[in-house]
């Protein structure tokens, strides 16, 4: 069965009638599959249902018209699927964790539900660059020695930011025989995930593990990875694609996964399988902190 054709042409239907009324099983049909076959492989490719998609995208759409537009919120809700304004606000709370009108007020292009039309480009991405459904593993605390660096999502500086961490590491005494690496990222403290936009500079240590801090030079960050449950992601091929890999953490399985978020810090973890940047067989793990 060519069931990637088939995602296709459900993904075609649903965005061409994203504001009518939509019948998973008319988007089956249009498909040319069942509504069972077609959502089992919604699920496992794409990590969440037919009507999920249909819902996230609606609310991420409303979301961009709330900022982009002086339309009267009850038009935007209208136009995308919902009954009511009540209805809308319910919905749109549940993902933003703010009102429509809260959210227009902030005009916060927010990370967190930006759902991005699911174009040819990342549906390949997804069916091979990620493990769409995580593992979740107990991690014991690792002590990391490394620097620290500014960048925003938009301008990605981290690629040099490790260049300059490759330059100096030699330096870092007591590291581990076949020590991991790690990029930390710092910008997630007291939910700002939730404000969390392209522009938005934050700061990322990179490092290694070591065994302890003794004698660790100044220039160095000390770095303290707790112990506990992680939700694993791998992203594989070019860290080009990366950011798609985290659009897809925190634009979908944020928003349906039952394991309850923990404010800890998330991190890539980086070990014999990462062969580069750009190489297509490399792989690295996506380490997002959970209850």
């Amino acid at each position: 069965m060519d069931y990637r054709k088939a995602l296709e042409q459900a993904v075609i239907y649903i965005e061409s009638n994203l504001g009518d009324s939509i019948k998973v099983e008319d988007v089956a049909s249009a498909a040319g599959y069942s509504y069972y076959h077609l959502n089992r492989q919604f699920i496992a490719v794409l990590g969440e249902s037919v009507g999920g998609y249909i819902r996230k995208r609606r609310l991420a759409d409303a979301a961009k018209n709330l900022i982009y537009t002086d339309r009267k919120i009850i038009d935007i809700a209208m136009e995308n699927g919902f009954e009511s304004a009540e209805a809308f606000s319910r919905a749109f709370k549940a993902v933003y964790l703010i009102n429509p009108q809260t959210y227009r007020s902030n005009r916060l292009d927010a990370y967190v539900g930006a759902k991005e039309r699911l174009d040819t480009g990342l549906l390949d991405h997804l069916a091979r660059n990620v493990t769409v459904h995580p593992r979740v593993v107990e991690m014991p605390p690792v002590k990391v020695a490394g620097i620290r660096g500014e960048t925003t999502l938009r301008d990605n500086r981290l690629p040099d930011l490790w260049q300059d961490f490759f330059k100096v590491s030699p330096q870092i005494p007591n590291q581990k025989k076949n020590a991991l690496s790690f990029g930390i990222c710092e910008a997630c403290h007291e939910n700002t995930l939730y404000s969390m936009t392209d522009e938005v500079r934050f700061t990322e240590v990179v490092g290694a593990e070591v065994g302890s801090f003794d004698g660790l030079p100044d220039v160095f960050v000390k770095k303290e990875l707790p112990g506990g449950r992680y939700a694993v992601f791998t992203h594989k091929g070019t860290l080009r694609l990366l950011p798609q890999t985290f659009a897809y953490i925190w634009g979908t399985w944020f928003l349906t996964t039952k394991q309850e978020l923990d404010w800890r810090e998330d991190f890539e973890l980086y070990d014999e399988r990462f062969l580069g940047y750009d190489h297509p067989d490399s792989q690295i793990d996506v380490y997002i902190p959970v209850r």
